[in-house]
């Protein structure tokens, strides 16, 4: 897989650059409209921690997988649809609310998980995209604390505003990592984890401290374009679209 040779080479240049340890970045290989066989060619080139925006998308996917993989949501979590998430995902990226955290706490309990989250921050204050104010980041730690044993709040993540350059992601990178670092000495927590980055500035967000980066683009090429659609029920039955290497179906699921 050429492709991962020079991510790999990207993120060993950017720890060098900050000082890191490579050991310290992961990847979250991002499957999105890609099918099952996707996801089993990342395996076999070494990734092993899959990343999926629907819930029902990798209730379908997960099944016909290597049960090695973990599993991480990075999109929007409803609390419908927590249940299910909790079921299928060794990590949520994307908790954005106490109501959220309540929700998952209410499950877990109920069902025996100890969900592993990472707190969503819209750093950037962008209308269009999810994710708590930093302002409301003491606030909704403090709540999980006091109210949701059994959640395991291991960090934050954050999505930088598009743009055409990796280095216009860099303030956005930085002040959630100040966040993390505020954070640590208001709640006493570790917060280990930083998920930030994406297929174009990935690079960036390394040398900026992440230890999540959500590489798809960049790793699978550009996702299929869909040629039909049709909802789909809570356990991914129905609809689908062929996946790029035209084994699909991978379904795509409309909310």
């Amino acid at each position: 897989m050429k492709e991962l040779e020079l991510v790999e080479e990207n993120i060993a240049q950017a720890c060098r650059k900050a000082g890191r340890d490579r050991s310290e970045v992961k990847i979250v290989a991002v499957t999105k409209t890609h099918g099952p066989e996707v996801v089993e060619e990342a395996y076999a080139a070494g990734l092993d921690i899959i990343g999926e925006n629907k819930v029902q998308e990798a209730m379908w996917k997960k099944p016909q997988c290597n049960s090695r993989l973990s599993w991480h949501l990075i999109g929007h979590l409803q609390t419908n649809k927590v249940r299910q998430a909790l079921a299928t995902f060794d990590y949520i990226h994307s908790v954005d609310s106490a109501r959220l955290l309540d929700k998952l706490q209410a499950v877990a309990e109920m069902e025996g998980y100890r969900p592993r989250v990472l707190l969503e921050v819209n750093v950037a204050g962008e209308k269009s995209k999810s994710g708590m104010k930093i302002e409301d980041t003491p606030y909704i730690i403090e709540h999980a604390m006091i109210n949701c044993p059994r959640i395991e709040i291991e960090g934050l993540m954050t999505m930088a505003p598009f743009a055409p350059e990796a280095e216009a992601s860099r303030p956005y990178f930085r002040r959630l990592k100040e966040l993390q670092i505020q954070m640590r000495k208001i709640s006493g927590l570790y917060l280990p984890e930083l998920s930030m980055g994406m297929s174009g500035d990935y690079q960036v967000a390394v040398e900026e401290g992440a230890t999540f980066v959500r590489l798809g683009t960049v790793l699978f090429g550009a996702r299929p374009k869909l040629t039909r659609t049709v909802q789909a029920d809570d356990t991914g039955v129905g609809g689908g679209l062929d996946s790029y290497s035209g084994e699909g179906p991978t379904y795509k699921i409309i909310d």
